[in-house]
């Protein structure tokens, strides 16, 4: 389990996108991303061994999309190879002072909740609880990221909360209205995650370091909370992590997984890392 007093010592940085990446190495359009844990693990473990190796803290599984509902049948079959493949990374990586930690990773569950869709909340909770269940005892944390709507979001907490014991991070993504797809804004958002007790909150992928720049003040303003941004391209990612808060991300923009930059970007931060020590 990631202790959470990492989150004072320093910035923490999780990998990038997976999926884009995936494209770049044959992913066909249909084909899902989760399916190359057991078909094409040699690059899934490649992909979070480059992540590591370009200074990334955390680790997220290759599970985004799995639930019963794509997947009937064989949630525990993906999530735990998905768990292999993360583990075989940080174990070819080899010892080291830096901190390797392991994020279940929860998306949405592709349905829209009633009244707005036909899934009901609690239905959406066990489609989550079945994902955290074969998860929990081999991840550090449990990421719920990518979530645009209020109501699903809750559903996944409260099955991440309700199933395992592990710190929980929450990203929601907004539009250029600084909404939800559902329509809550920020403000709503902080409110909402606190007193549902998550451990870190933030955005990422809908926007890029501008548009994120304008919504930071109204997470910040609201919450003590440690952050999380995750932004698409480059520009001004340093000074907008830095005010961010704790818990950032890498993006594969320049090569494999984002190497260059990303070794400059920890090469400024040296000395804001929490060691595993």
């Amino acid at each position: 389990m990631i202790r959470l007093e990492l989150l004072k010592q320093g910035h923490l940085y999780f990998d990038g996108g997976m999926g884009t990446l995936l494209q770049a190495r044959g992913l066909l359009p249909g084909q899902r991303p989760e399916e190359w844990n057991l078909t094409h693990p040699q690059i899934i473990t490649g992909l979070h061994l480059d992540y590591l190796k370009a200074g990334c803290h955390i680790l997220k599984t290759n599970t985004f999309g799995v639930n019963e509902l794509r997947f009937p049948g064989r949630v525990e079959e993906l999530v735990c190879a998905a768990l292999d493949r993360t583990e075989e990374a940080i174990a070819q990586l080899g010892s080291t002072q830096q901190p390797r930690f392991i994020a279940l990773d929860l998306g949405p569950c592709g349905k829209l909740l009633k009244p707005l869709g036909d899934l009901d909340f609690e239905a959406a909770v066990d489609l989550f609880a079945q994902v955290v269940r074969a998860g929990q005892a081999r991840a550090d944390l449990i990421l719920i990221e990518t979530m645009n709507d209020a109501y699903e979001t809750k559903a996944a907490v409260l099955a991440a909360k309700e199933n395992s014991d592990l710190p929980v991070f929450v990203t929601n993504v907004y539009d250029e209205g600084g909404k939800l797809m559902t329509g809550a804004d920020p403000e709503t958002m902080v409110t909402l995650l606190e007193g549902l007790g998550v451990d870190a909150l933030g955005m990422n992928c809908s926007l890029g370091p501008v548009q994120m720049e304008a919504l930071l003040p109204r997470l910040l303003d609201r919450d003590r909370k440690p952050k999380r941004r995750a932004s698409q391209g480059r520009g001004r990612k340093d000074r907008l992590r830095r005010g961010a808060g704790r818990v950032c991300r890498l993006h594969g923009a320049d090569g494999p997984p984002g190497r260059r930059h990303s070794g400059r970007l920890l090469r400024h931060h040296a000395g804001l890392y929490p060691r595993a020590d």
